[in-house]
C-alpha cells in the first residue's frame, strides 16, 4: 500500500524513512509548504495526493486543527485511509472524522496521538473488545517528566530544566501545552473516548508544573515523595471523570521508575487487571513507529479506534478525591481543609484532608484570583 504523508517535520521525516523499509508499505508523496518542494516526492497541493488513485493511505503529522482537519476530511472523502498523530485534532474533531471514515469504508486510526512509541491506545482499543476498562491514565507527557526528574535528581530549578529540555528538543520554544498539562489532558480525553465511548469536552480539570519550585521539591522529598504529572480518567454514572495534576507518589510506586522523557501509560481492566506500558513518549522514531503500527493494522483490516457511539460529555470530577500537598502564602492557609501545616518565612506547606478533585482545583482558582502564589499536587495514597 502506498502511503502519502502530510507534513515533513520531525515526525514526518521519521515516518517517511520507516516507510522506505516497511513490509507491505511504500512511501508516496509528501505534502510540504510552498517553497519546500525541493524533491520529486514533495508536493504543495493536497489534490496531488487525494486525486492519486495509487495512494491507499494518508498519514497526517502536521499538528494543530487547521489545515489538518480540512485535509484529513478531503483524504477520507477521497476514499483514503487516514492515520494521524495529531492529538489536538482528534480531541477536537475525532468523532466526526471517525464517522466520516465509516461512511466511506476506510480507516481512521490515531494511536500515535497518545504515548508516542508506547502502544497505549492500540492495546486499549483491543482490550475493549473482550474486557471492561475500569480506569485509564499515567504519565503521558515526556517533556514534563524529564523536567520533574531533573529537578528532583539534580536539585535544579524550574527555569534551568526548562532550558535544558528545549536544548535537547524535548520542549518547544513555546512549551505552554506541555508544562500547563494541556498535552496530557488531550491524551486522557482520547483514552476516555477509546475506553468508555465518551469524549470529555467540558468539566475537565488540569494543573501543570509551571508553579513548582526547587524549595517545593526539597520539602516533599523530605516526606518521602516523588512528583510526577499524572493524568487519570474513568467512568462515573453516565459520564467520566478526567483530570491532570502533579501527583506525589511513594517510593514503591511504578511512576518513580519513570526517568528522563519516558512515559508510563496504564489502564485497569476488570478481568486482566492493571496493565502498565512504558517507553519513549515522543520523538521522531518512537512516534513514527506508532504511525507505522497503525498502518500495519490498516493493511490487516482494522478500520476503527474511535467507538461508533462515542459521545461528547461533560466530565464529573466531584466524586474522586484524595489528600493534597499545597504550598501557598500563610495568610491563605485557612481556606484549605488542613490536616498538617508547616510554616516558615510566611509560606505555609499544607497536607489537606481528602477532598475532591473539583473542590481542590476550584479552591486554588479562587486563591489565585486573590493573588496567592500556589503550587499543589495530589497525594497518591
Amino acid at each position: 500500500m502506498k502511503v502519502a504523508v502530510l507534513g515533513f517535520g520531525t515526525v514526518g521525516q521519521g515516518v517517511y524513512e520507516m516507510l522506505r523499509h516497511a513490509r507491505g508499505l511504500e512511501p508516496g508523496a509528501v505534502l510540504v509548504r510552498p517553497g519546500k518542494d525541493d524533491a520529486a516526492y514533495k508536493v504543495t497541493d493536497i489534490t496531488a495526493i487525494t486525486g492519486d488513485p495509487t495512494v491507499g493511505a494518508v498519514v497526517e503529522v502536521l499538528g494543530g486543527i487547521e489545515p489538518a482537519r480540512t485535509w484529513v476530511e478531503q483524504a477520507l472523502l477521497a476514499g483514503k485511509h487516514v492515520v494521524t498523530a495529531n492529538k489536538a485534532l482528534v480531541a477536537e474533531c475525532g468523532p466526526e472524522l471517525a464517522n466520516l471514515a465509516r461512511e466511506k469504508g476506510v480507516a481512521f486510526l490515531f494511536s500515535a496521538a497518545c504515548g508516542g512509541g508506547v502502544p497505549f491506545l492500540h492495546n486499549l482499543a483491543l482490550s475493549t473488545q473482550s474486557d471492561e476498562i475500569l480506569t485509564v491514565g499515567g504519565i503521558l507527557n515526556g517533556t514534563t517528566n524529564y523536567m520533574l526528574d531533573a529537578m528532583q535528581s539534580r536539585g535544579a530549578d524550574y527555569a534551568e530544566v526548562l532550558k535544558d529540555a528545549q536544548q535537547l528538543g524535548y520542549a518547544e520554544a513555546d512549551p505552554t501545552a506541555d508544562v500547563s498539562g494541556l498535552d496530557a489532558l488531550r491524551k486522557i480525553m482520547l483514552a476516555c473516548a477509546v475506553a468508555f465511548e465518551k469524549l470529555p469536552a467540558q468539566g475537565l480539570y488540569n494543573e501543570g508544573i509551571q508553579n513548582l519550585t526547587a524549595a517545593d521539591v526539597k520539602h516533599f522529598q523530605s516526606l518521602g515523595y516523588t512528583c510526577r504529572l499524572v493524568a487519570k480518567g474513568g467512568p462515573v454514572a453516565d459520564t467520566v471523570f478526567a483530570f491532570v495534576e502533579p501527583t506525589l507518589v511513594p517510593a514503591s510506586a511504578a511512576e518513580c521508575a519513570v526517568k528522563d522523557n519516558y512515559n508510563l501509560a496504564r489502564y485497569e481492566a476488570k478481568c486482566a487487571g492493571d496493565i502498565v506500558l512504558m517507553g519513549q513518549g515522543a520523538g521522531r522514531f518512537p512516534t513514527a513507529s506508532a504511525v507505522l503500527r497503525d498502518l500495519s493494522d490498516v493493511v490487516s483490516g482494522q478500520r476503527v479506534m474511535m467507538p461508533e457511539n462515542c459521545a461528547r460529555v461533560t466530565a464529573d470530577c466531584s466524586g474522586c478525591g484524595h489528600p493534597y500537598y499545597v504550598r501557598l502564602p500563610e495568610a491563605f492557609a485557612g481556606m484549605l481543609p488542613c490536616d498538617k501545616v508547616t510554616v516558615a518565612d510566611g509560606v505555609a506547606r499544607v497536607i489537606t484532608k481528602s477532598v475532591t478533585v473539583k473542590e481542590m482545583h476550584d479552591t486554588v482558582a479562587a486563591l489565585r484570583d486573590k493573588g496567592a502564589q500556589v503550587f499543589f499536587a495530589g497525594i497518591e495514597e
